[in-house]
């Protein structure tokens, strides 16, 4: 072997640990802003305010759908930021993912404001961007 190859060698396992560890670095940064929002979003729907109730029977689901809403967020949250069960956390990022965009659909059907259609799609695409960052240790 050369000093050219073993250098071009290092170079590119360098290349990959850099790449691995700016990659481990997004999965969490998104990640932890996905666990959070979406933590807050489950207690918000736990605790029955006003503003959750309007909500709901504007879009004409029964107000007991934010106790069922809120638990599963914070079981899903659970889920995917504990180490292991990489199957529960596909089954929390679907979760998520139909989540979401049912909720964008039901403010679509609703003629909502913008915001209120805009806000569950984006927290879809930061479902769809943890799943694919996510680690070799967190997948099947």
């Amino acid at each position: 072997m050369t000093t050219s190859t073993i250098l071009n060698s290092e170079n590119a396992v360098e290349k990959v640990r850099t790449g691995s560890r700016g990659r481990t670095i997004a999965y969490w940064t998104v990640t932890g802003f996905f666990a959070a929002a979406l933590t807050m979003s489950g207690i918000g729907q736990l605790v029955p305010l006003e503003g959750n109730v309007v909500l709901v029977e504007n879009l004409g689901y029964p107000e007991y759908i934010l106790a069922i809403l809120g638990i599963w967020k914070l079981l899903g949250v659970i889920a995917i930021v504990i180490p292991g069960v990489p199957r529960l956390k596909e089954w929390a990022y679907a979760g998520f993912f139909f989540l979401m965009t049912g909720a964008a659909l039901s403010h679509v059907l609703a003629g909502d404001d913008a915001f209120s259609i805009i806000l569950p799609l984006a927290y879809a695409a930061l479902a769809i961007t943890s799943w694919a960052l996510r680690p070799q240790s967190r997948r099947l």
